[in-house]
């Protein structure tokens, strides 16, 4: 199936920082995979730059290539257990059920990459299948295979039971490998004409035992924020906000990558700061102290996390900067806006 091409979405994918740690961890080496796939050999090192879904397609394919391993897959996944998981799993972790799960990744995903998760319900039957907005190719088996593993260990994660799909239809022919058929544990049929992973629909209602309303209504709303679309009416110092937001998380923001995000250059960047009476390591500051304030506005939100999504290395310095921005503790802070709030 050729997807419809759009002009809405962006041929822009992002890749989270545990990638490229999963990716190490499985012994493959960043640069080496990036040379395979005739790619900048830099590009593990700034997590805030894009690819595009060809380029995307060509590291996959480079890292089966290297690793020469029909199951890598299953190492790749089993790696990111150990490395940590991008937060919208995290998210999907504790929603109420395995349908709530399913259906927040998908909403994330499509602030990180130009595809779209499709989830049809047949009578007692799920099928999940991925479109591609920018291209007509098929997808590498390796990202196949992966996008599937993640999808069944939310269930089994969440559920706490090892859920078994009704069937795997994949498009490529011949027999299913060794750790395909004792991860998924279900029949898996070759040569179809989209590859799809088919649920039992009663599995989807399976409840989460973790399910955890509060922290879901803290982290919801700063992945939202984080991968959020910018508004074509905000100002340009807004705009620059925006970006700043959802990467502080990844670490210390540099203007180079917010002028990439904004496709601009750093000196038009900084003009259009300046035209407009600001500068960018003021604009940091804005932007950490407006989503602070936001995130700690929830009482059931965690000074720890909060420092985490703030990109603090730790607790001592999220509370020093926030002493130097309010003159009181997080803790206090809270309070003090909290006694103030209208009944």
């Amino acid at each position: 199936m050729v997807p419809k091409k759009t002009n809405s979405i962006p041929d822009k994918c992002r890749l989270q920082q545990s990638f490229w740690s999963a990716m190490q961890t499985t012994g493959l080496n960043p640069v080496a995979v990036l040379h395979h796939a005739r790619l900048p050999v830099t590009l593990h090192l700034d997590t805030r730059r894009f690819v595009s879904t060809e380029q995307l397609f060509s590291l996959w394919t480079a890292m089966s290539d290297l690793a020469a391993d029909p199951d890598y897959w299953l190492r790749f996944v089993q790696a990111t257990e150990s490395v940590g998981h991008q937060p919208m799993f995290v998210a999907a972790c504790h929603a109420s059920d395995f349908r709530d799960g399913i259906g927040r990744i998908a909403r994330f995903k499509q602030f990180t990459m130009p595809e779209r998760i499709a989830i049809e319900e047949r009578g007692s039957e799920v099928h999940i299948y991925k479109e591609w907005f920018h291209t007509g190719a098929a997808e590498p088996d390796l990202s196949v295979d992966v996008s599937f593993a993640f999808l069944l260990s939310l269930g089994r994660r969440g559920t706490g039971q090892r859920l078994t799909p009704l069937r795997l239809e994949l498009s490529r022919s011949g027999a299913p490998t060794a750790g395909q058929s004792s991860f998924f544990g279900c029949p898996i049929v070759g040569g179809k004409a989209r590859n799809t992973l088919v649920l039992a629909a009663s599995d989807l209602d399976r409840p989460f035992p973790g399910h955890n309303a509060e922290l879901i209504e803290i982290i919801t709303p700063a992945l939202e924020e984080s991968f959020g679309r910018l508004r074509p009416r905000s100002s340009f110092s807004e705009q620059v906000k925006a970006v700043l937001k959802r990467g502080f998380a990844s670490g210390r923001p540099e203007i180079s990558a917010v002028a990439r995000d904004l496709g601009t250059s750093e000196r038009t960047l900084q003009r259009r700061i300046t035209d407009e009476g600001g500068s960018f390591r003021a604009l940091v500051q804005e932007a950490r102290k407006e989503l602070g304030h936001k995130l700690l506005s929830d009482p059931y939100a965690d000074v720890a996390e909060v420092a985490c999504i703030l990109g603090f290395q730790d607790t001592t310095s999220f509370y020093r900067a926030f002493r130097g921005w309010e003159g009181v503790t997080p803790q206090a802070w809270r309070s003090r806006n909290a006694a103030i709030q209208p009944d």
